[in-house]
């Protein structure tokens, strides 16, 4: 029991050591008028309009951080927030959008409306902000097939979720698909100058796949998505109007490297999954654990990263007592179309481990640092050597809730899911091993 404690409390020490607003106090300044982001500076007295544009999981947070740190030029400030909006009332000038995710809704496309409009009405005498955090791919969408109704863009997120591809692979078809992402939104607000500060959920170097690149020169290309399309045969899950774009290779490129969309553009990282990884680690070691940390799983299906990530942990008990595995990143799950179940990546992957740790001291612990597992209310779970047996005791075998990918159903009535509640933050998920 001790060590699900530990594990527990290990996951809840990361989540608060990577806050957002401590996060932002360091990267904001104001010194008078002058705008400090990171290393850039920007005096506001030279700018006629000065644009906040808060998009994903996060935006609610950020952007209030934001106004707090700004407060002597706060009031020239006007924008959009567009995810998950903060409960705090923010001025009269800026509009609030609660888009849907895991699938667009209609505040998605409200909400990509306004901020193209707002955008393309800016010149090279106005600054833009962005705040962009993960989820924003789903939040904010509006597709460049102008006769896509919402329930076309919808039924296209949901079978590109549900078709096993990883998430960055996801973000290449969608970017090439909408009119806000893969560079778009920088495009639109071309020639103002522009800075971009990210709080990431995407692994180091693809940041143009966090929210799948709204403000970032975009990597991958048609050639890429046809190839995507191929492979996961994508004609035969998306809807016909969408399907019938992939198959004519009737899409358009996006904005790359070099393109004078990006001419005034700066970009600055906030936060990402290495400070939430580091703050695990600090607080296990702490509690006497033996760390070690393995990213090598990132995109791996659920069912191999758990074989890699128990194999290594094993490996790490062989040669000494109170080891501490840690891993980053987000694994895959393949759900077909017609599952009705309640769950999400966390939660399957550690309902797969509590198969192979069965009757063993092993602690398995995995969570979203977005407070929110898939279609769930919890943000992951925790699960050990009795797992299992519990399971058969109620009467819901842990085979079956993985057969039938009903994993948050499984681990609710067990006690072993994680309730967080959303954390305003989204760092990607944090899996904790942890072998006595």
């Amino acid at each position: 029991m001790k060590a699900r404690e530990e594990a527990l409390g290990i996951f809840l020490s990361a989540l608060r050591a990577s806050r957002i607003g401590p996060a932002m106090g360091r990267c904001f300044h104001c010194d008078g008028t002058v705008l400090e982001i990171g290393d850039n500076r920007y005096q506001t007295t030279e700018y006629e309009r000065l644009v906040l544009i808060a998009i994903g999981k996060a935006a609610g947070s950020m952007s209030t951080a934001f106004l707090d740190q700004t407060s002597t030029i706060a009031e020239r400030f006007e924008g959009i927030i567009a995810g998950h909006p903060s409960e705090e009332p923010l001025p009269a000038r800026f509009r609030k959008y609660r888009g849907g995710h895991p699938t667009p809704n209609e505040a998605s496309i409200a909400a990509a409306e306004d901020t193209l409009r707002t955008l393309e009405s800016l010149t090279e005498r106005d600054l833009v902000v962005f705040l962009i955090s993960g989820g924003g791919s789903a939040m904010v969408e509006q597709f460049l097939l102008t006769s896509a109704s919402l329930d076309v863009v919808i039924e296209t997120h949901k079978a590109l979720v549900e078709c096993g591809a990883p998430i960055t692979q996801i973000n290449v078809v969608r970017k090439h698909l909408s009119a806000v992402k893969g560079g778009r939104l920088a495009a639109a607000a071309a020639p103002a100058e522009q800075v971009t500060v990210f709080v990431s959920d995407v692994p180091a170097g693809e940041l143009d796949a966090l929210s799948s690149g709204p403000t970032m020169p975009d990597r991958s290309t048609m050639d890429d998505v046809y190839q995507i399309a191929n492979r996961y045969e994508l004609a035969k899950r998306l809807p016909a109007p969408v399907a019938g774009l992939l198959e004519s290779h009737a899409l358009t490129e996006t904005p790359k490297l070099g393109d004078i969309t990006f001419e005034r553009s700066q970009w600055v990282v906030l936060l990402d999954s290495a400070c939430l990884e580091h703050a695990a680690a600090v607080q296990a070691r702490e509690l006497g654990w033996h760390v070690e940390v393995d990213n090598t799983c990132d995109d791996w299906s659920t069912e191999r990263a758990a074989e890699h990530l128990l194999h290594r942990l094993r490996e790490m008990r062989s040669a000494r007592e109170r080891v501490c595995l840690l891993s980053a990143g987000e694994v895959t799950v393949c759900v077909p179309s017609s599952v009705k179940g309640n769950g999400g990546r966390n939660q399957h992957f550690a309902l797969l481990c509590s198969e192979k740790i069965a009757d063993s001291d092993i602690v398995v612990l995995s969570g979203g640092s977005d407070g929110i597992d898939g279609n769930s209310e919890a943000a992951g779970a925790i699960v050990d050597g009795t797992t299992v047996s519990r399971a058969d005791v109620v009467g819901f075998p842990v085979n079956r809730a993985l057969q039938e990918f009903n994993s948050g159903a499984l681990l609710a009535l067990l006690g072993d899911n994680i309730t967080t509640g959303p954390t305003g933050n989204n760092l990607r998920d944090l899996r904790i091993l942890l072998a006595p």
